[in-house]
């Protein structure tokens, strides 16, 4: 509130004082000084028989129990061959994180693998490969995506006939939670598909899963290679490209969202890439009144789904 003053304390603060009745503090004798003596005094401690059976009873404290050489996620692989089998068998890798500076022939092969299957993998010191397991890694950890991704093209495919397209992108959202949070409105939004790049964004990890209150085992999620290459094939697709940022001159509520349309959500700091925005059809900003400039990206990208969802349903 302005009015500051309102939370103010207005009670007057008295000093404090030990004499509660008004009664004076009696003067010093030595009397007085005695009794103090004998009550600061520590008591005489009656030393106890050497055969007394009567002891306090120990404690029991259970020993701790130590962990097991096992990943601390379900979704951990570790060891050059059971990386290199996850890989030749298609499982869905999140990402795989190699030791700096390690060589040998099996790294090699697992490096070369990694480039013919388009798996990224992160050079890491030792320390984080032991931190995500306590087994023997070898100096490679992979972590296996605990959703299945889809490609683009199943996306489109799942869309009913009857139905127009709402579908959101991730510029570069990085936080976990943030991410899942917007999953969970997209989901109940109705969105059909969520689309995030490979480099630069938010793991879907167990935690994103929680975050999303299980909406992304629910909704379809690809990962792109390049978003301007997968924003130029909606925009062939008849899809309408929606940016959310606040340096728009449209408001949200202007924009024409009943069309089969693709919402933009960017970085939590530094919004939408440049390069991105210039691929926008349309650029909506929310409107605000408080002092604050910018909404969390989690909480924009609902106020942009349920707009959705209120011109499309939503009858006067």
């Amino acid at each position: 509130m302005e009015n500051n003053e309102f939370f103010k304390d207005k009670r007057e603060r008295k000093p404090r004082t030990n004499d509660t009745h008004g009664v004076a503090e009696p003067a010093y004798t030595e009397a007085r000084d005695l009794n103090w003596e004998e009550r600061t005094r520590e008591p005489k401690r009656t030393p106890r028989s050497a055969h007394t059976s009567e002891r306090t009873p120990r404690k029991d404290f259970a020993p701790r129990e130590r962990t097991s050489a096992q990943p601390k996620d379900d979704n951990i692989v570790f060891g050059l061959r059971p990386v290199i089998e996850a890989i030749e068998t298609e499982k869905q890798i999140e990402k795989i994180y190699v030791r700096k500076g390690a060589e040998g022939g099996l790294m090699a092969d697992l490096k070369d693998l990694c480039y013919r299957s388009r798996i990224r993998y992160q050079e890491v010191p030792v320390e984080k490969l032991n931190r995500l397991t306590r087994g023997n890694h070898q100096g490679v950890v992979a972590v296996i995506a605990p959703i299945e991704y889809v490609a683009l093209e199943d996306i489109l495919d799942r869309i009913p006939d009857d139905e127009k397209a709402l579908i959101v992108v991730f510029d570069e959202v990085t936080d976990v939670r943030n991410f899942g949070a917007i999953a969970r409105s997209a989901e109940c939004a109705g969105a059909h598909g969520l689309i995030t790049p490979l480099k630069n964004s938010a793991p879907v990890n167990g935690e994103a899963i929680r975050s999303s209150a299980g909406a992304l085992t629910r909704i379809p999620v690809h990962r792109a290679g390049s978003i301007r290459n997968t924003l130029k094939t909606l925009s062939q697709a008849g899809m309408q490209i929606v940016a959310a940022t606040e340096k728009a001159d449209t408001l949200l509520f202007d924009a024409d969202l009943t069309k089969p349309t693709v919402i933009v959500m960017g970085n939590e700091e530094n919004g939408i890439g440049k390069e991105v925005l210039k691929l926008c059809d349309c650029k909506a900003a929310i409107p605000m009144v408080g002092r604050i400039e910018s909404l969390n990206v989690s909480a924009a990208a609902a106020i942009m789904l349920f707009e959705s969802v209120r011109q499309r349903y939503c009858k006067n």
